[in-house]
């Protein structure tokens, strides 16, 4: 059974930085994405990042590129999202999701991903 479990939330100032983690348990599908996402209240979930395994090939958002990297360690099963400058429109719950098969859907679409975590809060305030 897979299992994403993300770590790595908090609090901080703006221009700060936080490295989320996400430990894919049981998670050895190949040719998928794995991607993170956020959500602030009242608004859609919005992809941000995500990463193809095997070519590690990665797309990120327009809003959050130059400041947020995605990369995956294999060895210990766990996909990272490196945040950095942070502004407070990044606050929201960010969740990390993977696929279990391709379905067509592009890599920023909620709908393209089967396999979610519970996420972790990202709060950026002064």
């Amino acid at each position: 059974q897979v299992r994403l479990v993300e770590s790595g939330g908090g609090s901080v100032q703006p221009g700060g930085s936080l490295r989320l983690s996400c430990v894919a348990s049981g998670y050895t599908y190949t040719r998928t994405f794995m991607g993170w996402f956020r959500q602030a209240p009242g608004k859609e979930r919005e992809g941000v990042a995500a990463i193809y395994t095997g070519t590690d090939i990665t797309h990120i958002a327009d809003s959050v590129k130059g400041r947020f990297t995605i990369s995956r360690d294999y060895s210990v099963n766990t996909l990272y999202l490196q945040m950095s400058s942070l502004k407070p429109e990044d606050t929201g719950l960010y969740y990390c999701a993977g696929q279990d098969h391709w379905n067509g859907e592009s890599w920023h679409r909620p709908a393209a991903y089967q396999l979610w975590g519970q996420g972790t809060q990202v709060t950026v305030d002064s």
